[in-house]
């Protein structure tokens, strides 16, 4: 079916010009801040030798960009209704420029963990920002096509960030990591902040002091504890004191996180009757809503567990260099990119079920095959097509959450749906991590002990470790079943008052 600007006239487009001009440059701001932080990780082990650090401390240079967004996210839903479209994202883009500035020019390490939390502000914003105003501006029947286009994103900024920081730490430093990122973060500010206008409407409800509090120390306790498993349990292995101190890192945060967080809940609930939440938690009146947001958490935690382990099976097990762990999911994160649009053409046209189930059958399959079949001494090429054919697989399966998720909500509630699902993304991912890095870890450490080499040893940890993610993944298919794409203008759920 051919459709028709709303102004312009022009057939098959699907927003008015001003409009496409918007989306692609949000599309482009959010691209640059993640293209920024998946070459953090290639970055560290330069940092340590440059600035001095060890290897504990280096870490802090993503923990702290993970508990920023963390704590941020939630708070989102709350700022992108009571503030314009044009001011949230000349602010996102104001933190990302000086969050990279600082670290172009940071003396120190001390120095380039503020930068990183500054940075940290902007990028938070500026996903739910992106997935507010598309859901605001799209027509209910095109969303699947632009979602596929948020994809792009999401899936080519990581596949092209490590390489394009291997080469520039091969030929300059890591501080120009930072200098390529900000000349482009600036333009991106100086053309929205002259593009932009407000998109929907905004509140003038204050915000409640309280829940931004609870908040940080809910979800930002959450995510820090379950980052400090891995650590945990290395400290442990040293001896009593260490496991000590390791415990009291793990336990703290967490107990912290969960009094924080169920405070934080029911804040919420009786603020959310005057329409004065700070997270408004109506959206899971949404069935709709509620089965795709935890089929997203689930498909996140296997996810980014596996993306975790698969280079340290590929390195330290089959004794892969860098560039060629990185040479070798590649393919996948090119096919995720580059499917996202077709997929999303799809989901307008045949809706959920058409892509979730293929989607989680790949997956799934996919896992247990790395769960059954990966050994010290499976040939790389069987690794590639594997992780291949597990991209496709999460193609197929995360256009269609995102879209049918946020499409389930009354358009007031996209905001808050926008930062659950970032939340959820953030806290599913950081215990996918956290386990899979503990499994790991315990097996290889327990089949070193027994006499194992260790390849092998390394390989036992990485086939427990997969065999977890292929676990928490079985339940996908259920949800596969189960969620369905909302009809146009239809909301799932009862009138929310």
């Amino acid at each position: 079916m051919t459709s028709t600007d709303r102004t312009s006239g022009r057939p098959g487009a699907i927003l008015p010009p001003e409009e496409t001009r918007i989306v692609w440059l949000l599309l482009a701001a959010a691209f640059v801040a993640i293209l920024n932080e998946t070459t953090m990780g290639v970055a560290i082990p330069h940092l340590m030798g440059d600035l001095g650090i060890t290897a504990v401390a280096a870490q802090w240079l993503t923990t702290a960009f993970m508990l920023t967004m963390a704590v941020v996210i939630p708070v989102t839903g709350f700022l992108l209704r009571r503030f314009t479209t044009r001011t949230m994202f000349v602010a996102a883009m104001t933190l990302f420029s000086l969050g990279t500035l600082i670290a172009l020019v940071a003396p120190g390490f001390v120095v380039l963990v503020v930068a990183r939390v500054v940075q940290a502000s902007g990028t938070a914003i500026m996903m739910p920002l992106l997935m507010t105003t598309l859901m605001t501006i799209v027509p209910p029947h095109s969303r699947g096509r632009m979602m596929g286009r948020v994809s792009i994103v999401m899936s080519l900024a990581p596949a092209i960030g490590p390489t394009l920081a291997g080469f520039l730490l091969d030929t300059l430093s890591w501080r120009w990591i930072f200098g390529v990122v900000l000349p482009i973060a600036l333009v991106a500010l100086a053309v929205g902040a002259t593009w932009i206008r407000n998109l929907g409407e905004t509140t003038r409800a204050p915000i409640d002091a309280p829940s931004v509090v609870l908040s940080a120390f809910g979800f930002g306790g959450l995510v820090y504890g379950l980052s400090q498993i891995g650590g945990a349990q290395h400290q442990g292995e040293a001896g009593t004191a260490s496991a000590s101190l390791a415990t009291t890192s793990l336990v703290v945060p967490l107990v912290v996180g969960v009094v924080a967080l169920t405070i934080f809940v029911l804040r919420q609930l009786k603020l959310q009757r005057v329409d004065d939440a700070l997270l408004d938690l109506r959206v899971f009146r949404s069935r709709n809503f509620t089965l795709a947001i935890s089929q997203l958490s689930l498909l996140s935690a296997a996810f980014f567990g596996v993306i975790t382990v698969l280079p340290l099976y590929l390195q330290s097990v089959l004794g892969v260099s860098s560039l060629d762990t990185g040479l070798a999911v590649l393919p996948g994160s090119l096919i995720m990119g580059l499917a996202g649009p077709l997929i999303g053409r799809v989901y307008d046209a045949r809706g959920t079920r058409t892509l979730l189930v293929p989607g989680a059958v790949l997956a799934i399959g996919v896992l247990w095959c790395f769960a059954l079949f990966f050994t010290a001494t499976t040939p790389l090429w069987i690794v590639v097509i594997a992780q291949t054919v597990l991209s496709l697989g999460l193609a197929l399966s995360f256009t269609p959450l995102f879209t049918a998720s946020l499409a389930s909500l009354e358009p007031r509630f996209y905001s808050y749906g926008s930062a659950i699902v970032g939340t959820a993304q953030q806290v599913a991912g950081a215990a996918g991590i956290a386990v899979l890095f503990t499994v790991m870890s315990a097996v290889s450490t327990t089949a070193a002990a027994s006499g194992a080499s260790d390849s092998v040893a390394g390989a036992a940890g990485a086939h427990a470790a997969f065999l977890v993610a292929a676990i928490i993944a079985l339940p996908m298919l259920v949800g596969a079943v189960v969620i369905r794409k909302p009809a146009d203008a239809e909301f799932d759920g009862p009138p929310v008052h």
